[in-house]
């Protein structure tokens, strides 16, 4: 199956219109609420589909996404509450939700309108916690994982509201949503270039396009949504009934998901391979896009048909 690529031109965060009506095309379709922006090319199997980290969108594969599209068939999209993917409030009505559990679902509905069955989740930081999550809620629809820089341990994947808080905090609402507003406008791009390990890979441009990505709309309300309904996963209890085959990539100098992290990754996932990726830090696939393809492409080789 091939899909014409969905690449937006950055733009300014409130002309959404504007990013739209670049050179390129744009591509589009409802899932489960959201309307989720997505790119798909290439051809055959497996499909890879990509799963980027927090604050980022699918522009966080640009440098690797053509290139694996060379040889199988390759799905990107907008996680919810990022990029250009719609950021509806949530509503038991519509069915929209923000949960990691959704979002998982989200992966498999997608892949499932798209006409694929089976995948190879190929996650990068929060985007390897949902990865690994989707992988052992649908164990029958994943063929294989590759987690870079997964947060597994740390981060997204235990983080927990109290129970008893999180009421005053839904209704407080407007007033923390335009808190966590102000905290990440002031704090994005310091954090950003904390993802890079030489920060002058970093073009300003890059980091222009990445913030225009995320900040679009009422951007801070969906944040605030998925960050109510942040929960221990508890994955480091359940990655041990992990069937498929996996392969783990660290970032020689990763400050984000520390590196032992990872080696602790590989060493309790069964089936796990192990890849050091040398001089870059969290985003592998943005700071050694050609180690980081050539790791993918041996993996893949190895997924049974």
């Amino acid at each position: 199956m091939t899909g014409e690529e969905k690449h937006c031109a950055s733009g300014s965060d409130d002309a959404f219109k504007e990013r739209l009506d670049s050179t390129a095309t744009s591509r589009f379709l409802d899932v489960n609420g959201f309307k989720v922006h997505y790119r798909l090319a290439g051809s055959g199997q497996p499909l890879v589909v990509l799963l980027h980290g927090s604050f980022l969108s699918l522009r966080s594969w640009r440098l690797v996404f053509d290139r694996l599209a060379e040889s199988v068939s390759v799905l990107a999209f907008d996680r919810p509450g990022f990029g250009l993917t719609s950021r509806p409030l949530p509503s038991t009505a519509t069915g929209v939700s923000y949960t990691p559990e959704a979002q998982s679902d989200l992966v498999i509905a997608l892949m499932k309108k798209l006409g694929f069955n089976k995948a190879v989740l190929v996650g990068n930081s929060t985007g390897g916690t949902m990865a690994l999550l989707t992988a052992l809620r649908y164990p029958q629809h994943v063929d294989g994982l590759v987690l870079a820089g997964a947060m597994i341990y740390s981060g997204y994947a235990t983080s927990e509201i109290p129970a008893f808080m999180k009421p005053v905090m839904k209704a407080m609402t407007p007033i923390f949503s335009r808190l966590m507003k102000f905290l990440i406008t002031r704090l994005y791009d310091r954090n950003i270039r904390g993802f890079w390990y030489n920060k002058a890979r970093l073009g300003s441009d890059v980091l222009s396009a990445f913030r225009s990505d995320l900040m679009i709309g009422d951007w801070s309300r969906a944040f605030w949504e998925l960050f109510l309904e942040t929960h221990h996963l508890r994955l480091d209890e359940r990655l041990k009934t992990m069937s498929r085959p996996s392969l783990v990539i660290t970032g020689e100098h990763d400050l984000t998901v520390k590196t032992e992290e990872s080696i602790r990754l590989a060493r309790e996932l069964p089936n796990a391979e192990f890849v050091v990726i040398p001089d870059c830090g969290h985003l592998p696939q943005e700071e050694q896009p050609e180690a980081f393809v050539l790791a993918v492409r041996k993996f893949l080789v190895t997924i049974p048909s």
